[in-house]
């Protein structure tokens, strides 16, 4: 167990900094917490489900090395950034598009859950942004004599799952707005302009902003 988190002062300043950087609003949960005013909580929840995922594999890959790529590569940094904001065009045009089940708000969440999850993974995974903060972060609180990227691995995990929880409560909180939302905005027209709002803005700040 010494070898897979650092000493116990190192690691409470880590799980503070950890859970400050989590609760403070970013692209993350401004996705997330959009999904849950467009869809309620359960798709909420899922979209938290899928960004968590994505986001872990960002901390496995930062840990690894991928970020030493990045750092070198400017060519390997556009190519997923790049990637990541065209991919977010993408979902801002399919949400655009009416959906054939809109009127039944059973079968339009239970194919959209799927859906949201593999999209928030996807979301997260393509932002090359996200493991460079992670290769900034976690190498600060790795203890010296220890394998880097065991337990920088080890810590990247503790902070997905902390985002997780936090990004939780950002989902229940709008999912629970969602409702009242619904039955004055006409629910799922309202949710189609919104997420699509946030796709193409969060696609103009992965293509516009530094680095």
């Amino acid at each position: 167990m010494t070898d897979l988190l650092p000493p116990l002062p190192q690691f409470s300043v880590f799980l503070a900094a950890s859970l400050v950087l989590a609760v403070t609003p970013g692209p993350g949960v401004f996705y997330i917490v959009t999904r849950s005013l467009a869809q309620g909580r359960r798709s909420g929840l899922a979209s938290v489900a899928g960004v968590a995922l994505g986001n872990l594999g960002n901390a496995v890959a930062a840990s690894v090395g991928v970020a030493a790529l990045f750092a070198v590569s400017p060519m390997a940094f556009s190519i997923v950034k790049y990637g990541g904001a065209a991919y977010l065009l993408y979902l801002g045009a399919q949400a655009l598009r009416p959906s054939e089940n809109e009127a039944t708000s059973s079968e339009l969440q239970r194919v959209g859950v799927r859906r949201l999850f593999l999209d928030g993974i996807f979301v997260a995974l393509l932002n090359p942004k996200t493991t460079l903060f992670f290769a900034a972060f976690l190498p600060q609180f790795v203890s010296a004599g220890t394998t880097p990227a065991f337990q920088s691995t080890a810590l990247g995990v503790f902070f997905v799952g902390i985002a997780a929880v936090t990004d939780s409560l950002y989902a229940m909180a709008a999912g629970t707005m969602a409702t009242s939302l619904g039955q004055t905005l006409g629910r799922w027209r309202f949710g189609r302009y919104l997420s699509a709002s946030v796709f193409f803005g969060l696609a103009a700040l992965t293509m516009l902003g530094g680095g």
